[in-house]
């Protein structure tokens, strides 16, 4: 009789146990459909952990970029895991699964090239972590994969610097021999520039494109090419347009070894308008730089944190950007943040 009241005993804990557990796997499980789900139950109470992949040091505005990033994110409160992927797009899609493993609460990236995130992004939504695009937009068919975009028009930058082009040259008789310094092949940028550019400068029948390479928006790159371009002699060039202000100062530093005046002998438009184009275009070396804001750092935590509270997200975001011609310069220099 003994031993039947304990087995029963035994058997009565056990199913206990059962239950118990059975609940606790249950609402574990709830617990975390709902953090997948709900993006308001993050943010609050606890720091906001933020894993951000950037492309590179590659240029003066990647690196105010990055400057601005990493401050902002100290003065939201925010703690920020950040990876370099030295222009190599497979570092960064690395530094997005380590971000997942370490299950941060959002991961932001300033994508390389438009093209080949939908698997990564895909892990990452099914680990119920939201993404945030910066700097540079991607191509997908869904775009459910992030939170939203905030960045530059590309294309309008391209035209911005077309139209100045137009304008400076409407007296111009004669051919007009352009040549064009690209970005990272297959970024945004560089094909939404290209695209803006030569949409515009088409409108004149007189200006021919001749030339461009791919420089990846280096300044070493842009020397490089442009002293391989001016050693024929009989070559000619008129315009260059350079895709970052950094490719520009290269080809700058190429002509002057080989004896040209930039900004006089060839007429030369850039996009950034960093504080190095103006100080170049002080000088008379450089002709007018399309702006590219790369301080976009604040706007992107704001977007972080306005997502954990609840708030309503516009899946695009276009920061506003200006043009400066060189004979702006020197008013404006003083009050350039990068």
């Amino acid at each position: 009789m003994v031993f039947t009241k304990k087995l029963f005993m035994v058997l009565l804990m056990a199913q206990l146990l059962f239950v118990f557990n059975g609940c606790t796997s249950e609402n574990n499980k709830n617990a975390k459909l709902q953090n997948s789900t709900d993006n308001t139950s993050l943010g609050k109470g606890k720091e906001l952990v933020l894993g951000f992949s950037q492309i590179g040091d590659e240029s003066a505005w990647r690196t105010a970029n990055s400057d601005s990033i990493k401050a902002a994110a100290k003065e939201a409160g925010i703690e920020l895991i950040f990876s370099n992927a030295y222009q190599k797009t497979e570092n960064q899609i690395d530094a997005i699964r380590s971000f997942i493993n370490q299950r941060v609460d959002a991961i932001a990236f300033s994508p390389n090239i438009e093209s080949g995130w939908d698997s990564v992004l895909q892990e990452a939504k099914d680990a119920g972590i939201p993404v945030f695009i910066t700097d540079r937009s991607i191509n997908t068919k869904d775009d459910s994969l992030y939170v939203t975009c905030i960045g530059a028009d590309f294309e309008a930058e391209g035209k911005r610097a077309g139209e100045w082009l137009l304008d400076k040259m409407k007296d111009r008789k004669g051919e007009i021999r352009i040549y064009e310094l690209e970005g990272t092949y297959g970024s945004a940028p560089t094909i939404g520039r290209k695209k803006g550019f030569e949409q515009v400068i088409r409108k004149n029948p007189n200006m021919k494109l001749f030339g461009f390479t791919d420089e990846d928006f280096m300044r070493s790159k842009g020397k490089e090419i442009m002293e391989d371009f001016l050693k024929p002699k009989d070559l000619k060039i008129d315009v260059l347009f350079a895709h970052n202000d950094d490719m520009a100062l290269g080809a700058i530093d190429a002509m002057e070894e080989y004896g040209i005046k930039p900004g006089k002998d060839v007429t030369i438009v850039s996009v950034d308008a960093g504080r190095e184009a103006f100080e170049a275009m002080i000088a008379g070396k450089l002709n007018c730089t399309v702006e590219c804001n790369p301080l976009l750092g604040p706007q992107l935590m704001q977007t972080v944190k306005n997502y954990f509270d609840g708030k309503q997200m516009t899946k695009r975001t276009i920061v506003p950007d200006g043009i400066f011609p060189q004979e702006t310069a020197k008013d404006l220099l003083p009050y350039r943040k990068y």
